[in-house]
């Protein structure tokens, strides 16, 4: 078996504080999306948890074989996929019950979403390219967050001027087709990776 080449010290603390980001801002993205009702921030929020979770998969899947490694890819694109589902529950009673969310608490807490997966988008980008689909996999998610953070604030700023549910909604939703993209690229580029590794392997 392919053996994971030795992390630099530096790489896993970058991981590990990206890990501790998300599942901090977790905690107060899920609170706010419950007090005021927001499809948009529950789904950022539960994509914070899954950042979370990656994240600290990657931590386990640098001590692993390059098989191994590849394996865990392919959970991880499933992983990303978790918040997609939790929103369209979530957009399900939206459109039952269609009430605006607070505009002023949806842009603040936009905002500083926006701050934290700035922050681990721009820790992560020097190691993009490193660990295959496990760091790949981080870097979606963090990007992904920074769009997804912008579409909240401009749906908060529309809601300003037209009090409606509807941009909250279709926030909710982008946010899971791109979370749908890079569950496909995460995917396709660990399949890669399992059969070049049994390729490797063979006599």
């Amino acid at each position: 078996m392919n053996p994971t080449p030795s992390a630099p010290p530096a790489f896993r603390r970058a991981v590990l504080w990206v890990a501790l980001l998300n599942f901090g801002y977790f905690w107060v993205e899920w609170t706010v999306a419950q007090s005021i009702g927001s499809v948009s921030l529950f789904a950022d929020s539960i994509d914070f948890l899954e950042d979370a979770a990656v994240n600290g998969l990657i931590l386990i899947g640098l001590g692993l074989s390059a098989v191994a490694r590849a394996r865990l890819g392919m959970l991880l694109a499933g992983i990303i996929l978790i918040p997609g589902l939790a929103t369209l529950w979530t957009a399900v009673h939206k459109v039952l019950q269609p009430l605006p969310p607070d505009a002023l608490d949806l842009s603040l807490t936009g905002l500083g979403a926006l701050m934290v997966n700035f922050s681990c988008a721009w820790i992560l980008l020097r190691y993009r390219r490193h660990h295959g689909s496990l760091v790949q996999a981080a870097f979606l998610s963090a990007r992904n967050d920074v769009l997804a953070n912008l579409a909240i604030i401009l749906a908060a700023g529309v809601t300003l001027v037209w009090t409606s549910a509807l941009p909250d909604l279709i926030v909710g939703l982008g946010i899971f087709l791109l979370n749908l993209d890079a569950a496909r690229v995460v995917y396709r580029q660990a399949i890669q990776e399992r059969r070049r590794a049994r390729s490797t392997d063979r006599p």
